[in-house]
């Protein structure tokens, strides 16, 4: 069969990735090794850019329905409550940043969320589909599978986590990140050799109001227990020294928990999933190779603190996307697709830096986690025409607010351009730019404000003449 671009991956990245194509009218399909979704919690907090992007998507609603907000974390001791322990630092929700704090939904949620929005687009995923090797040339790329016919598209996305088939297949190496270690006897990237066991457990004889945490004493590593909302389930995180081999099963998961808390082992009455793993940083040395481009996990790996991992890999479908959909409908130059490089690997450097500071208890969870201060100032599609800007410059993420009677949030949502203009007479625009007008908006202040598909202002200044310069260069039908 043929399809304009294939997405091998059906995790966070892929979904979203699937869903932003398909509203823009392009032929993708999403492709999955597995015989369904992703079962466990793994990445359950979604920052507030993240948050942003899901509204853009049409699935914030569904996104606040499925979770809730982060329990305060629970300090004991010998069975005592001694303390209790702020996770995030405070920040409050404003007109212009309306999502303040993490939300968390257990991973296997955010995408049953994303798969149904994905559905409802007419967006499809083939399940039980392992690549298992591809050829490329000037117009396409052959995928071969383990199982069922080749696929032949215009371009691929590989979302197939940090293992990626795809990325080892091409041969783009990966490099530690984040100012990982360099320790001789370290895997590349390693950011912490105790290994780690993650599960969604059922468990009795604990409140969910709180993240209940068990310090480490003398030779055994710490417990966190977290209730994850909307569920009724726990992750749990326990921390082993270098060299064990952690057993997944129900009785050791029970021994743990025996052992660090105040619990009885019979108080974990069922392990839903378990995983173990080691937390490194690393990312690869490119994010694409001809028709072939890698996103998410594929293209950098994240410590699990301050929940980094799964935010970075949406909005690198949320840049790509756009990208990919101008190029096959609506005529813009190939060589846009460069600049998905040029724009995410970058973030991605600084994010895994962000990451493993959290991890190495030298980054709050605050400011920095929650993402909103990312941007493109130095990309080639950045362009500031004002000689001493002030405030929001072109580049920066475009802020939520009032303009007139018009909240900004709904005038960007969508696949289009938006034209942001205060105080300023606006130019004639083609019809696929969104025009919003009046006469002030602090977040903004004074002049035009042209915001990409991905809600980044690309171009600002006040003089229309080389605004639709810009547009005649850069907005495509």
């Amino acid at each position: 069969m043929n399809t304009d671009v294939l997405v091998v991956g059906a995790g966070p990245t892929g979904l979203a990735l699937g869903i932003d194509l398909a509203r823009r009218g392009v032929d993708a399909l999403v492709v999955e090794k597995a015989d369904r979704l992703f079962p466990g919690s793994r990445g359950k907090g979604l920052q507030p850019r993240t948050m942003e992007v899901f509204d853009d998507l049409g699935v914030l609603d569904a996104i606040l329905a499925v979770g809730g907000t982060y329990p305060v974390g629970m300090v004991w001791q010998d069975g005592e409550r001694v303390g209790e322990h702020r996770m995030f630092d405070p920040a409050e929700a404003t007109e212009d940043s309306p999502y303040n704090a993490p939300w968390m939904v257990p991973q296997w949620r955010t995408q049953e969320v994303l798969f149904a929005r994905l559905e409802e687009l007419g967006g499809r995923v083939s399940f039980g589909r392992e690549v298992v090797g591809f050829e490329q040339d000037a117009d396409g790329v052959t995928v071969r599978f383990a199982a069922g016919a080749d696929v032949r598209a215009r371009y691929v996305v590989a979302a197939d986590g940090g293992r990626s088939v795809v990325r080892r297949t091409l041969g783009i190496g990966m490099t530690g990140g984040g100012g990982a270690p360099a320790r001789a006897n370290s895997r590349v990237g390693e950011v912490d050799p105790n290994p780690l066991l993650v599960a969604d457990v059922r468990i009795t004889g604990l409140d969910r109001d709180n993240w209940h945490v068990f310090p480490p004493r003398e030779s055994v590593g710490y417990l966190a227990i977290c209730p994850l909302a909307g569920t009724e389930d726990f992750q749990l995180v326990a921390q082993f020294p270098e060299g064990t081999q952690v057993d997944l099963s129900l009785d050791a998961v029970r021994a743990v928990v025996a052992a660090r808390s105040h619990l009885a082992a019979e108080s974990v009455t069922e392990v839903r999933w378990a995983s173990d793993f080691r937390p490194r940083a690393a990312l690869a040395d490119g994010f694409r190779s001809g028709r072939i481009f890698l996103a998410g996990d594929a293209a950098h790996v994240h410590s699990p603190a301050g929940g980094q991992g799964l935010n970075t890999s949406v909005q690198d479908a949320y840049n790509l996307g756009w990208k990919l959909g101008a190029v096959l409908r609506g005529g813009a130059p190939a060589a846009l697709l460069d600049t998905y490089e040029e724009e995410r690997r970058p973030i991605a450097a600084h994010m895994l830096g962000i990451s493993t500071g959290v991890h190495r208890g030298e980054v709050r969870r605050g400011e920095a986690t929650r993402q909103l201060g990312l941007g493109y100032r130095d990309s080639s599609l950045t362009e500031e025409t004002r000689t001493a800007p002030s405030g929001l410059r072109a580049g920066d993420r475009a802020p939520d607010g009032k303009l007139g009677d018009v909240r900004l949030f709904d005038a960007f949502r969508g696949p289009h351009w938006t034209l942001v203009a205060v105080g300023v007479e606006a130019p004639e625009l083609p019809e696929s730019v969104r025009v919003v007008t009046g006469e002030e908006q602090p977040s903004y202040g004074k002049g035009l404000f042209l915001v990409r598909p991905d809600g980044y202002v690309g171009w600002a200044g006040e003089d229309a003449s080389t605004l639709v310069s810009y547009v005649g260069r850069r907005v495509t039908r």
